[in-house]
């Protein structure tokens, strides 16, 4: 694709129009938006509202206007992107509290079965919450086997799979169906982390049976760093599953101040203290704007944008470790290098910011809703004046950053 080319597919593009819709930098080419999502328009707004009207005029009326349904208001609004029903997505905590709430649930469903089964090389805190779960349940282990070996490893002793739908590195993507019915067959339930998918590729839980799912708010649903995180447990568990952390707002009756703890119906008994509601305002207005984003239109962009970079970095000699069939990947886009901390650290000192992952990963989030294929054209010819003249080999690049 040529320049004159990335810019015409731009003038054409229907997602276009919601590039406005972001407070992006100027001079900043963003591919990173699958690890923090950029600032919507409309969220210093709400925030705003949040602050000055709700908390510093109504006060703590504001619960009784809105706060206190925030959890469910913005799950049902979420379960519209993950192919759920309303009343089977919950926003509260992050995904390592979620995680831990559903996987020490589902090894208490059925006591017969003991076993955690995962990837290794999944997402650390996948891994580590599946760790620490299992130490709470006795005779629980964790399980966790190379891609290939899974499905072997998933058997009579199988409480629950935990795999992450798209791969944080390389952005491979499992067959959600083919292993839910996988976990069923075993008679295990399948829990799905969904913290690369939403927002990014096209997710429909209840086509694919899921059981369990949690989910990210601040990659591509742009809710802010540190957003709240959802919960997924479909209808056909909801009043089977009970969460280890029996919290107040969790409970049946929450001001009826009970000492005894009784789970409220449906998703409401996976909440435990208190909503977050300047971070659930943050989220929501990031959530917000999905709702009438057209998702066929963001996958085959995705598809494109991937094209164009997987193009550029073969010409420029990079190993690229995604997969090439679009069906088989998530929304970003991965390169080994054995330099590539230094090279993303020469990248953002020239204004395209990208990330690494240890060892020898260049990351590179392809977002359609405000990513230009100018933008991806420009950070190619960038990525290629680098290499040429090895501007990464400056000592200042490899100083790591606590964050990478």
């Amino acid at each position: 694709m040529t320049h004159d080319e990335a810019r015409a597919r731009d003038a054409a593009d229907p997602l276009r129009p919601y590039r406005d819709r972001f407070a992006l930098p100027e001079g900043v080419i963003y591919l990173d938006g699958n690890s923090l999502g950029p600032l919507p328009r409309a969220t210093a707004p709400a925030l705003a509202d949040m602050v000055q009207r709700q908390w510093g005029d109504r006060l703590i009326r504001s619960w009784n206007e809105g706060w206190i349904d925030a959890p469910q208001r913005i799950g049902g609004k979420i379960a519209r992107l993950i192919g759920a029903h309303a009343a089977e997505a919950i926003v509260a905590d992050s995904p390592s509290v979620h995680l831990f709430k559903l996987l020490v649930a589902a090894l208490r469903h059925d006591p017969t079965r003991h076993t955690v089964v995962s990837e290794t090389g999944n997402f650390p805190t996948d891994l580590h919450i599946a760790e620490g779960a299992v130490g709470c349940v006795p005779g629980a282990r964790l399980n966790a086997v190379a891609r290939g070996d899974l499905h072997d490893a998933i058997d009579h002793d199988t409480a629950v799979t935990l795999l992450t739908h798209v791969h944080y590195k390389t952005g491979e993507r499992y067959d959600m169906a083919q292993w839910t019915a996988r976990a069923h067959d075993a008679g295990a339930l399948a829990l799905w982390d969904l913290s690369h998918s939403v927002g990014a590729i096209d997710v429909d839980l209840n086509a694919a049976g899921a059981d369990l799912a949690v989910g990210c708010g601040y990659k591509y649903l742009n809710g802010g760093p540190g957003a709240p995180a959802f919960l997924f447990v479909s209808r056909a568990f909801q009043d089977r599953l009970a969460s280890p952390l029996s919290g107040w707002m969790g409970h049946a009756a929450p001001f009826a101040f009970a000492d005894a703890y009784a789970p409220a119906d449906g998703m409401k008994r996976w909440l435990a203290g208190t909503p977050p509601m300047l971070a659930m305002a943050g989220l929501e207005a990031g959530v917000d704007l999905w709702l009438g984003v057209d998702r066929v239109q963001v996958a085959a962009k995705s598809a494109t944008l991937f094209d164009l970079l997987a193009a550029i970095g073969a010409e420029l000699g990079l190993e690229c470790v995604s997969p090439a069939n679009p069906v088989e990947r998530g929304s970003h886009i991965s390169f080994r290098h054995p330099h590539a901390y230094a090279l993303c650290q020469a990248l953002i000192a020239r204004g395209v910011i990208g990330d690494f992952r240890d060892p020898d990963i260049l990351r590179f989030g392809l977002t359609p809703l405000y990513l230009g294929f100018e933008d991806v054209w420009r950070a190619g010819e960038i990525l290629g004046e680098i290499l040429a003249s090895k501007a990464y080999a400056d000592p200042e690049f490899s100083k790591r950053n606590a964050v990478t």
